[in-house]
């Protein structure tokens, strides 16, 4: 498993959307990066910045934010507390 340090955090993105609302199929050329995922694991934060986010928050951040890798055939973004916009509640 990973485990991000310092003020990191490992979000699973949420899956972009295949349906429009009106029921049309999406191709894969013209699906979004979703901006929107789940919070697996966070760093102990840094001195002068505590972690404010826990695992199972879900979290809006910006489009080019953090950085994608995989472990167990699962895709992850790693990236700093700072780069998450906002909380979904």
């Amino acid at each position: 498993m990973i485990k991000p340090l310092a003020d990191r955090v490992l979000v699973e993105p949420k899956e972009a959307e295949t349906k429009t609302a009106s029921g049309l199929f999406i191709p894969d050329s013209a699906k979004e990066k979703p901006q929107q995922g789940v919070v697996i694991a966070t760093g102990p934060g840094k001195s002068d910045e505590k972690m404010e986010l826990k695992p199972g928050d879900t979290v809006m951040y910006g489009k080019y934010a953090g950085q994608e890798v995989s472990c167990d055939g699962k895709d992850y973004l790693i990236m700093r507390q700072s780069d998450i916009i906002a909380t979904i509640e």
